[in-house]
């Protein structure tokens, strides 16, 4: 392997590597989305009287902030990464002799 890099060669597949990339970026957007849900929920849930209680949208303030607008956000997110930034990848030529299974023996 330290040959091949040193050699510039990179066996990596493509497709390998594409889905490398994109697992990094869900696995950054849930990683922030559970720091702003934990955060959020922590600093507007924890310590207050039902007094101090404050609804938005019919929600208490926490679970809107700390819940509702990160799942929508996203949502959103994930819909825009997948329609702009994921693509198909060529997974190389069918095989002709499928067999129910679709593995070709």
């Amino acid at each position: 392997m330290a040959e091949q890099l040193e050699q510039g060669g990179d066996r990596l597949d493509p497709l390998v590597r594409s889905a490398f990339r994109e697992a990094l970026v869900v696995s950054l957007i849930w990683l922030c989305a559970m720091v702003w849900s934990v955060g959020v929920s922590w600093w507007l849930g924890y310590g207050r009287t039902a007094q101090d209680l404050r609804l938005v949208l019919g929600f208490p303030e926490w679970v809107f902030w700390g819940i509702v607008v990160p799942w929508v956000t996203c949502a959103v997110i994930s819909w825009l990464f997948a329609v702009w930034f994921v693509r198909d990848g060529e997974l190389g030529e069918d095989v002709a002799d499928a067999d129910d299974l679709g593995l070709g023996g």
